[in-house]
C-alpha cells in the first residue's frame, strides 16, 4: 500500500503486447506491484476475452472437483455481472480522480479494468491448480473437511479483493476517491461471493434405472402377511391412545414419515417422539406412523388415510378445550407445498397444508402444534395459521432445508430442535429461535450453497397462553 507511484520506465517497450501481457501485469497485481502500463492498450476484444477466459475456469474447476454426474445450470451465466459492473465504474472512478490529480503515471480505465480482470484470471488459473491437485489426493470436493472448503472459498475471494484495493487506491487521486474506492468494493465480492454466486453445476440423482433398483431394495413389503401384520399395528396403536390426565395441559402427538426410500426420515421421527415422551410425557398419547421397511412389524405405515384416522383418534380421545394435539411430519417438500411420499409399491397421495387443516378441522382439534420438516416447507405456513395454531417449518418457501440425504443422520432441524433446543427448555417458540441460530451456522459449515433454509414459525395469539401454562406445568414437575 505504501509503494510510491512509478513513472512509467524509460525502457523502450513494444508498442503493443499481446493478450498474455495481461496475465503477467495482473500476476505483478496480486504480488501487490505496479503494472507496468507501457504497450497496453485494452481493446473491447481483449476485455471480452479475459472475461469469458474468467468464466471458463469457473465452470472447469467446479465441474472436474465435483465429479459423478452433474447437471449444467445455464443460469450461472447470468450472475456476477453485477460485481463486475461496479469493479469497471470504480476503474472508472480511480483513473478519473488520477487524471484530475494530473499524476505523471494515470492510466485510462480500460487498461485498468483489463488489468484487473488480468488478475482475477491469473489468480483462477492458480489457484485451479491447487484445487484439482487437491482433488486427486482427498477426491471430490464434497467429501472435504469443512475448513478446507471454507479456505478454499475465502482465502482466494479476500486476496483478490486486497490487491484490486491496492491497485485501485495507487492509481487514484487522494482523499474522498480513495474513501469511496475502499467501501465500494466491497459489494463484488459481497454480491458475486456471497448473496449470488455463480454456480454452473448441480449433482444429478442416480439415473432412473438406479433408482428404480434401490426403490425396489427399500420399498415397502407389500404382501398378504404384511397387509394383515399393518392392520393389526394401526388397530392396536389407535386403541393404545388413553384419555387425558385431568388437571393438566395433556400433549398429544403424532409423527409421520412417509418416505420410505430415506431412513433420516424415521430417525427423526423415533427421536421426535423420544423427546414428546420424555419432554412432554406423551407416554398413551403418541402415535408413530412410519414408512419404512424396517419398521413394517412395528410400527404403522405413513399413508394419509392413517394419519386421517390418526387425528380423529386422538381428537376423539382428548380434552379438545385444554389439550394440545402436536404433529411432526418429515419428509422431502416441493415449492407447491406437498410432502413427499415414497410408500412404493403402495400407491399413495401426497400430503398437502389444505389437506391437512381440513382433517384437522373435521376433528374438531382446538389446540395445534403443526412442525414440518421438508424443503419449501414455509408455504405450509398461511394454509395452517390460525389463532389456535403454532406453526414450525425447517425452512421458507423459497430454499431447501438440509441433513434429508441418504448419508445423514438427522436433517438440521430434526437434529438442532428435537434432540438440542427442546432438552433445554418447553417453549416452542424458544426453542425454534435457537434452532434458527444453529442451523444458519451449521449449513454455512457444511457449505450449503443455495442460500439459508431460513426455518419459518408462526403462533396464533389464542395458542400462546396454552403453550405457556404447558410450559410451566413441565417445568414444576
Amino acid at each position: 500500500m505504501n509503494e510510491e507511484a512509478q513513472a512509467p520506465s524509460a525502457v523502450e517497450m513494444p508498442a503493443s503486447r499481446g493478450r498474455l501481457a495481461w496475465l503477467h501485469e495482473g500476476a505483478r497485481v496480486l504480488a501487490f506491484r505496479l503494472p507496468r502500463w507501457e504497450g497496453l492498450d485494452a481493446k473491447p476484444a481483449t476485455v471480452a476475452v479475459l472475461l469469458l477466459a474468467g468464466y471458463l475456469i469457473a465452470m472447469v474447476v467446479p465441474r472436474v472437483l465435483l465429479g459423478g454426474s452433474v447437471r449444467f445450470l445455464w443460469q450461472g451465466l447470468l450472475s456476477g455481472w453485477m460485481g463486475t459492473a461496479v469493479v469497471a465504474w470504480l476503474c472508472w472512478l480511480a483513473a478519473r480522480s488520477g487524471a484530475k490529480a494530473e499524476r505523471a503515471d494515470a492510466v485510462s480505465t480500460a487498461n485498468l479494468f483489463a488489468v484487473l480482470l488480468g488478475a482475477s484470471l491469473a489468480l483462477g488459473l492458480g489457484v485451479g491448480i491447487v484445487l484439482l491437485g487437491l482433488r486427486a489426493v482427498l477426491g471430490p470436493g464434497s467429501e472435504w473437511p469443512t475448513a478446507l472448503s471454507w479456505t478454499a472459498w475465502l482465502a482466494p475471494l479476500a486476496w483478490n479483493w486486497l490487491a484490486q484495493l491496492t491497485l485501485l487506491c495507487r492509481v487514484a487521486g487522494p482523499g474522498l476517491p480513495r474513501l469511496v474506492l475502499a467501501l465500494f468494493l466491497f459489494v463484488p465480492p459481497l454480491v458475486s461471493g456471497w448473496l449470488a454466486p455463480v454456480h454452473f453445476w448441480w449433482p444429478e440423482p442416480p439415473a432412473v434405472e438406479e433408482a428404480e433398483a434401490e426403490v425396489a431394495e427399500i420399498g415397502l413389503p407389500l404382501t398378504d402377511e404384511s397387509i394383515g401384520q399393518q392392520a393389526r399395528l394401526f388397530d392396536a396403536a389407535m386403541r393404545a391412545v388413553s384419555p387425558p390426565r385431568r388437571g393438566r395441559v395433556n400433549v398429544y402427538a403424532l409423527t409421520y414419515a412417509p418416505n420410505a426410500s430415506e431412513d433420516v426420515f424415521m430417525r427423526e421421527s423415533a427421536v421426535v417422539a423420544r423427546t414428546m415422551r420424555e419432554r412432554f410425557g406423551a407416554d398413551g398419547h403418541l402415535m408413530e406412523l412410519v414408512a419404512n421397511r424396517a419398521t413394517s412389524d412395528t410400527l404403522p405405515w405413513a399413508t394419509p388415510a392413517n394419519l386421517r384416522g390418526a387425528i380423529a383418534r386422538m381428537a376423539a380421545v382428548m380434552d379438545r378445550d385444554r389439550d394440545v394435539l402436536f404433529l411432526h411430519l418429515t419428509s422431502h417438500g416441493g415449492r407447491d407445498g406437498r410432502l413427499a411420499n415414497d410408500t412404493w409399491p403402495l400407491k399413495t397421495e401426497p400430503v398437502t397444508p389444505e389437506l391437512l387443516k381440513r382433517w384437522l378441522d373435521e376433528a374438531g382439534v382446538r389446540w395445534r402444534v403443526v412442525s414440518v420438516s421438508a424443503c419449501y416447507s414455509g408455504s405450509w405456513i398461511a394454509p395452517l395459521a390460525g389463532d389456535g395454531t403454532l406453526v414450525m417449518t425447517a425452512a421458507d418457501a423459497e430454499h431447501t432445508s438440509y441433513g434429508c440425504g441418504k448419508r445423514s443422520e438427522l436433517t438440521f432441524f430434526g437434529r438442532a430442535m428435537y434432540e438440542e433446543a427442546l432438552r433445554k427448555t418447553w417453549s416452542f417458540t424458544e426453542a425454534h429461535a435457537w434452532a434458527r441460530r444453529v442451523i444458519d451456522t451449521r449449513e454455512k459449515e457444511a457449505g450449503k450453497s443455495d442460500g439459508y433454509s431460513n426455518p419459518q414459525i408462526s403462533e396464533g395469539s389464542a395458542i400462546r397462553p396454552v403453550l405457556e401454562r404447558l410450559a410451566e406445568e413441565r417445568r414444576a414437575r
